[in-house]
């Protein structure tokens, strides 16, 4: 593996196809694991096709989301996200400010967004619920919509066993055993998003988006989009790439922490979404966040390094950079 060639500035993103990842040969495995470590080091973005998530799961996770944000804003407001000692919940419009521009300069205006977190339900008696820690705990939800809770367990369900998969072809595209991360996945973090985009306003101020240009900021993201468009990719030349909607695919990110973990040499690359091409219509997207257990300590991997050099990031744990990056978008954090 040549992991200290510069990568190239991509013109696209590129489609991985999963199909060879269940099979029983190895081989055909590693060969999908190359695919993505391209990936990895020239965009930090690929889309996944082959994936086996049934196509009626992810048609009626669109429909739930669409009636949720047409609900009235009162209703919506009594699910805030702040009521919540997970963070799990809704956040109306500019409520978050994702724009990751320098801090000496002029306050990034609010994003054009409104979501719905879904965080991992775990037991009162769970060591991480009984610490009040970020995305673990009850979550809220429309009690007079039991199938809402239902469709959003099992969409969890099967994305995190495609999360399982996509860091066991990570792991392989490392050079690491195929088993490597799950020690650090056991009660990972998953966060399962909900986001409305409405049409670009004509009083949007300067630069105020769907969603300003960020990185994330866990491990790896796994989004559907709907058939709008409006996402765009920066590559190593700065430029911005269209991540056009590509039927019966996911678009799938690395975060920061799996940047911090290769030091550096996968990338977690800035990315934004643009309403303005829209044309008067609604935008819905389901982002899906997978990241390291809590106390993960997140330390410079041993292939991804030259003998003998710096690390370029310190040593932190998963949850104390998710917090961070938590008060810095949001202005507070929950409890640790």
């Amino acid at each position: 593996m040549h992991l200290y060639t510069p990568p190239k500035p991509a013109e696209n993103i590129p489609v991985v196809d999963l199909t060879d990842s269940f099979s029983p040969d190895h081989a055909r495995r590693k060969a999908v694991a190359w695919e993505i470590h391209k990936a990895c080091r020239e965009t930090g973005f690929f889309y996944i096709s082959g994936h086996r998530i049934p196509e009626e799961l992810i048609a009626a996770q669109f429909e739930w989301t669409r009636r949720l944000f047409a609900l009235p804003l009162e209703q919506k407001l009594r699910l805030d996200m702040k009521n919540s000692r997970s963070a799990g919940g809704y956040e109306p419009i500019g409520g978050q400010v994702l724009d990751s521009q320098d801090a000496s300069a002029p306050a990034a205006p609010p994003d054009l967004k409104e979501s719905y977190y879904w965080n991992v339900e775990l037991p009162d008696d769970h060591p991480f619920a009984q610490a009040g820690m970020r995305g673990y705990g009850h979550n809220q939800w429309p009690a007079e919509w039991p199938g809402f809770r239902d469709q959003m367990v099992a969409y969890e369900a099967v994305m995190r066993d495609l999360g399982d998969r996509l860091m066991a072809l990570i792991a392989l595209s490392l050079e690491l055993p195929e088993d490597f991360f799950v020690p650090f996945h056991q009660t990972p973090m998953l966060n399962l998003r909900l986001v409305h985009y409405p049409p670009q306003p004509a009083e949007a101020r300067f630069n105020q988006l769907g969603a300003g240009a960020h990185t994330d900021w866990g491990g790896i993201t796994l989004l559907v989009q709907d058939e709008i468009g409006g996402l765009e990719v920066q590559n190593v030349a700065g430029e911005w790439i269209a991540a056009k909607p590509v039927p019966d695919t996911f678009v799938i990110n690395l975060g920061d922490l799996m940047a911090r973990w290769t030091n550096g040499l996968y990338r977690s690359n800035m990315h934004r979404v643009k309403n303005v091409d829209s044309q008067g219509r609604d935008r819905y997207s389901i982002p899906f966040f997978y990241s390291p257990d809590p106390p993960t300590r997140i330390a410079c991997l041993s292939t991804c390094k030259e003998p003998d050099a710096e690390a370029k990031f310190a040593t932190c744990t998963a949850s104390e950079h998710m917090l961070e990056m938590f008060r810095r978008s949001y202005g507070y954090a929950p409890a640790a």
